[in-house]
């Protein structure tokens, strides 16, 4: 059991785990800014009251279900709820709202936590506060109904063939479409702008040395917002809150279900009109 007796290791501990939580709190919610808000407003939880992690199997599981305990006392709001961006009668709140209504309580969370966090169903089940089958169950029947809610244009930028191939055909599989693949910043920018993506699968490191994330910015720059997801092998290194970042990581190594739990929240929170959606 973790106790807080070794104050220095404990703070230690929290500030390692917190880019973790950051990003598992902007795919809830869709948002850097609301997800960073949450993440944060759970540290200060626990710096007030480090006995609430005495009774955690660990400081990241403690720092984690702290969390929920805010997300879900405030009723789990997505995209403008919280920070107010979203204006009356915004059709991408309304219809991130009616796709939370398909899906069964909780599963969502228990998704991310499981495929992309890393957490085992004992964890998610302290995490949640519900048991390791109910945990299990949460995670299978997200896979389910995720998977059948929306489906999409996806541009992949990766310069490793085979990785490219590999993302291909797991989202190709999901039902998605691969309008193109990219190795380059530039030829990336060429092929997003001439079929145009609903989502935007990008690595870090390009074959040139060119930047994703510069393709990225200059692609939303001039097609307007959509989702994007960055796989990178060092996701602390963008999820420091000192800028602006992005909402979806994938670290590497990544493994199939990361990727499409990914790509389900991403999508989940599309803003572009013309993706298919389930009915």
């Amino acid at each position: 059991m973790t106790t807080a007796s070794s104050t220095p290791d404990v703070s230690s501990q929290l500030v390692a785990e917190l880019p973790y939580l950051r990003r598992y709190a902007r795919a809830l919610t869709g948002q850097q800014d609301t997800g960073d808000r949450y993440a944060l407003a759970a540290l200060e939880v626990i710096v007030a009251d480090p006995g609430l992690l005495k009774t955690a199997p660990s400081v990241k599981v403690g720092l984690f279900h702290t969390f929920h305990g805010l997300w879900s006392s405030s009723g789990a709001p997505v995209e403008g709820d919280l920070a107010g961006e979203a204006t009356p009668g915004d059709p991408r709140e309304a219809r991130a709202h009616e796709r939370l209504s398909r899906l069964t309580a909780n599963s969502r969370e228990a998704l991310l936590l499981h495929s992309v966090e890393g957490f085992g169903y004992d964890a998610i089940g302290a995490i949640m506060d519900v048991s390791t089958d109910e945990a299990e169950d949460l995670v299978s029947r997200a896979m389910e109904e995720m998977g059948d809610l929306v489906t999409g244009d996806i541009l992949i930028i990766e310069d490793e063939g085979i990785i490219a191939m590999d993302l291909k055909s797991i989202v190709t599989g999901m039902g998605h479409n691969v309008t193109d693949t990219a190795r380059t910043r530039d030829d990336a920018i060429a092929k997003g702008k001439a079929r145009v993506p609903d989502l935007i699968l990008a690595d870090i490191q390009l074959a040139d040395k060119s930047s994703g994330i510069d393709a990225v910015n200059t692609l939303l720059a001039d097609l307007g917002d959509r989702p994007v997801i960055f796989i990178t092998a060092f996701p602390e290194r963008l999820l420091t809150g000192e800028r602006p970042e992005p909402a979806f990581l994938i670290t590497k190594p990544y493994s199939e279900q990361q990727v499409r739990a990914a790509v389900s929240q991403a999508m989940f929170f599309a803003s572009t009109e013309k993706m298919d959606v389930a009915i």
